[in-house]
């Protein structure tokens, strides 16, 4: 913790609204950074557009977003210590990621590129020769998990582990669990790659099962509509919500009434929404893709299965559902597991990345 006191640190990155995995973690790292750095200035990625009018002018709308974050990258690259990019794969990475490394390189400020993202590997076969000259000129790679790290050796490109940040005092469990009750939620957006269709399917098999069940699912997304009709279509109307998008605390309040969290995805790289869970005292069933593996231990801290299998994700969450003791295992386990993710555990960490990315430029 030492390492953050006095510093002059800019952090670029994405806020809510909508809230999501990176929005809510570059939120949470500029609350936990304001009371130890010197100053903290924060340049968003995804300001809203100064007239509602604009979002539905594509070409016009990006340069009102883009002419104003260049802006002000250039006068916040001229002020601090060290710029703090949150960065992830396509489009965002060369419209916000690379103009800040190289604003950062042109100002002589350290940089250090904090990506994530479980379709990395996608991305750099694609994009590898332009990421890797942006990556020249920064001092320091940083990524949540071992996967990731992985994924960049394969491309020559060394990365630190910077584990995600859970906020303990959110995220707590509740006092007691119902053993009548199986209330069953999913916590992705409403898109292809996180496979909400296997969950639905999954949860129909547990409904046959446990009548009284009930699935909530937590996001948005393009497949919204698609999704509802196939609930319509399985006759599960009544024991399925849509909650939407929920912002940080009607989050952690949904974790505190669930008793299993399933995770579909079809690729991942350290899922916010499982630490989440397993800081609520909420046992995981997920597929065993990307980094998830890295994050959880099958039998121990969740359950693992296969991705696009609906009965897996059924068999998985019944076991649990019907098991006390595997339940209260797995959930004593989540909740150890999440301790090496709080703040005063990542912090030095942290700090420690800041201070290697100043020397590294001064040797330059």
């Amino acid at each position: 913790m030492n390492e953050l006191i006095g510093l002059r640190v800019g952090l670029v990155g994405p806020l809510p609204p909508p809230a999501g995995g990176m929005a809510n973690q570059a939120r949470q790292l500029a609350e936990l950074l304001n009371p130890v750095c010197q100053t903290v200035a924060f340049v968003q990625t995804n300001a809203p557009y100064p007239a509602r009018w604009i979002e539905r002018l594509p070409v016009v709308r990006a340069g009102f977003r883009l002419l104003p974050y260049l802006w002000k990258l250039w006068r916040t690259a001229g002020e601090v210590d060290v710029l703090h990019i949150m960065a992830n794969s396509g489009w965002s990475w060369h419209l916000f990621a690379a103009p800040a490394i190289w604003i950062a390189w042109l100002r002589h400020v350290p940089v250090i590129v904090n990506y994530r993202g479980g379709e990395a590997a996608d991305f750099l076969q694609k994009a590898q020769r332009i990421v890797q000259c942006s990556m020249s000129r920064v001092a320091v790679l940083a990524v949540p998990s071992g996967f990731l790290q992985a994924v960049f050796g394969r491309f020559g490109m060394s990365a630190t582990v910077l584990p995600n940040i859970i906020d303990l005092t959110r995220f707590s469990p509740r006092g007691g669990r119902d053993p009548m009750s199986a209330h069953v939620i999913v916590a992705r957006n409403l898109e292809p790659l996180y496979d909400n269709t296997s969950a639905i399917r999954a949860f129909q098999q547990v409904q046959q099962v446990l009548p009284r069940a009930r699935l909530t699912i937590a996001g948005s997304g393009p497949e919204a509509e698609a999704l509802q009709a196939l609930v319509t279509a399985l006759g599960l109307e009544k024991c399925v919500t849509f909650t939407g998008r929920l912002d940080r605390d009607a989050m952690a309040r949904l974790f505190r009434d669930a008793d299993v969290m399933l995770n579909p995805s079809l690729a991942d790289n350290m899922p916010n929404s499982v630490l989440e869970a397993m800081a609520s005292g909420v046992p995981v069933v997920s597929t065993n893709v990307g980094g998830v593996p890295y994050l959880v231990e099958d039998g121990k801290t969740a359950l693992l299965v296969p991705p696009s299998d609906p009965a897996a994700l059924a068999s998985a969450s019944l076991r649990l559902l019907q098991d006390e003791q595997l339940w209260t295992c797995l959930q004593q386990a989540g909740l150890a597991q999440v301790q090496r993710y709080t703040w005063a555990n990542v912090a030095p960490v942290l700090g420690r990345l800041y201070r290697q990315a100043q020397g590294k430029a001064k040797k330059n």
